[in-house]
């Protein structure tokens, strides 16, 4: 999800700081306003080229940025390695950004640190679709459509995915480890030695250390608020001095006691402020526990700090994704450098290593392709009912699931085939559709297989009334599983987003363009703008 977009002298844009929310996003403003800079602004992210005609007038640079949350795996990656080296210890989401100078040079950067444009692209790719060229590139890539496919068939399919790649992995390494016994007696004893150093890395750590250890730190490093809070409840219930909540309640408890002989219905309120004074003492008591565990150590901050690192470095150094995957490897190595002490024989241990880690990779590779084959026809029926109603009626659609090699993903290709009109021959979407029409096929196809976060720029092209109708629905359907945003000049679109940010082009000296987002009066004002205007509207009644 995209959290935050900055520009800063991006053409018109002096400065824009914008806050999508979840949901559908409308972006609305007069022709010529300057909405088709927001684009090029997420165009820059993606890899578009920038020039000196990027940077707005007076300006020595312009500069895009954007904040997103990712999803758990992504910068685990092969080809986004090399981004992930220049994360910071303990940032959960990723920053890119892209600097144009004057003279037309261009920097890429992700978390503030130099980075390859390809990389920031790669990167972004992942985490933005957006229509234009960038739709028919993402739509070329048949590994995007393998996702889509996945996507549609469920959670338990993306998690057979997720550990496919684990065995993946594990299947390289066994390959590694059956090459280097045959290569020679040096790279067998480097390779034990890296056993070793992983059973040593790994000694002591349990199955849920790494989430208590992070769940402790999080505490940890509230310690002054939690201490806080207690000791404000500790001085409300029993102060040091003066009478608290609970000494009243005792003594509205003795009040009562005294005349219960009296008035015998009082008994019930005594004994409820008696039961109520006994809970609040054991209430003070567990507080004043709570705190007193606050400032026994220290230290102890540091520890945790301390003990993440070493499974943060285990994993990077030993290659694993997850801390479980870790602990897997971990218990394979003691069991091998077990069985070598016993007397084995390293290359036939390694060769039904080998063979082991090729059966499982096999047989998960095959369940995904089922999975992907029998939702093909489904999904593919899907996307046309769903093309159906946005105007694309005669469009046929399809999704064809081939083979090729063993890998990270499973051993299929996943092609969508889109023939316009009957008679023609079926051919890829990518080539087949462009402009609006390709954003339209990609509203579609999202619709039914999910997305990323999804941008807009040329979805009303050539469309209105009961069109527009059954794209704005259609934009909201989306919106409730993805974050959409939508640049448009259509009243029927921007009525049904959950928030609305406007476009204004601001007169001066140099005139220069406003983005801000609107509160209902607003919305309602530009509402009315994009219908035509008061007396538009006046005269239609």
């Amino acid at each position: 999800m995209l959290r935050r977009l900055r520009i800063e002298n991006l053409v018109l844009i002096r400065e824009a700081d914008l806050e999508p929310g979840s949901g559908l996003n409308a972006i609305t403003g007069e022709t010529g306003a300057g909405k088709t800079i927001l684009a090029q602004a997420i165009g820059l992210l993606l890899g578009a080229k920038g020039d000196a005609s990027f940077v707005g007038p007076g300006a020595e640079e312009a500069y895009v940025e954007a904040e997103f949350d990712v999803p758990a795996g992504l910068l685990d990656e092969d080809e986004l390695e090399v981004l992930a080296d220049l994360r910071p210890e303990d940032e959960e989401g990723l920053v890119l950004a892209r600097r144009v100078f004057a003279d037309g040079r261009t920097r890429a950067y992700a978390w503030g640190r130099s980075a390859a444009r390809e990389d920031l692209a790669a990167a972004a790719e992942r985490l933005i679709a957006m229509s234009g060229q960038f739709e028919q590139r993402r739509l070329a890539r048949s590994s995007y459509q393998l996702d889509v496919i996945d996507a549609f068939v469920g959670e338990k399919q993306l998690r057979l995915r997720a550990e496919l790649r684990a065995a993946w992995r594990e299947l390289g390494a066994a390959r590694r480890r059956h090459d280097d016994l045959r290569g020679g007696a040096a790279v067998e004893e480097a390779r034990l030695a890296e056993l070793r150093a992983l059973v040593e890395d790994t000694d002591g750590l349990t199955e849920d250390a790494e989430a208590s250890l992070l769940a402790e730190r999080e505490r940890l490093r509230h310690v002054t608020e939690l201490a806080d809070a207690a000791g404000r409840v500790v001085a409300a219930l029993a102060p040091d001095e003066g009478e608290g909540a609970t000494a009243l309640i005792g003594g509205a408890e003795r009040s009562l006691a005294e005349v219960v002989g009296i008035a015998p219905e009082l008994e019930v309120a005594a004994g409820e402020l008696r039961d109520t004074e006994l809970r609040l003492t054991e209430t003070t008591l567990e507080l004043r526990r709570f705190l007193d565990s606050l400032a026994a150590e220290p230290d102890r901050l540091e520890q945790v700090e301390s003990e993440l690192e070493r499974i943060a470095d285990a994993k990077r150094r030993f290659r694993c994704e997850t801390y479980a995957e870790l602990l897997a490897r971990a218990a394979e190595a003691r069991a091998e450098l077990a069985a070598l002490e016993d007397g084995a024989d390293p290359l036939v241990a390694a060769s039904a290593a080998l063979a082991k880690a090729e059966e499982r990779t096999k047989k998960l590779a095959a369940r995904l392709s089922k999975n992907r084959r029998g939702a093909a026809e489904a999904f593919a029926t899907a996307v046309e009912a769903e093309l159906h109603g946005i105007g694309l009626g005669e469009g046929e659609f399809r999704a064809e699931v081939g083979e090729r090699e063993l890998g990270a993903t499973g051993t299929d290709d996943v092609s969508f085939l889109i023939r316009p009109n009957q008679g023609l021959p079926f051919a890829p979407v990518a080539e087949t559709a462009s402009g609006g029409e390709l954003s339209r096929i990609a509203l579609a196809i999202a619709a039914v297989g999910g997305g990323e976060t999804m941008v807009f720029d040329e979805i009303d092209a050539g469309i209105g009334g009961e069109t527009a109708h059954a794209v704005g629905e259609t934009l909201r359907r989306l919106a409730e599983r993805a974050q959409v945003i939508t640049i448009t000049h259509l009243p029927q679109i921007a009525t049904v987003a959950d928030r609305h940010f406007s476009v204004q082009k601001i007169a001066g000296d140099p005139t220069h363009t406003r983005i801000e987002q609107l509160d209902e009066d607003g919305r309602q004002e530009e509402v009315r703008r994009m219908l035509g205007g008061q007396e538009f509207l006046q005269t239609v009644r």
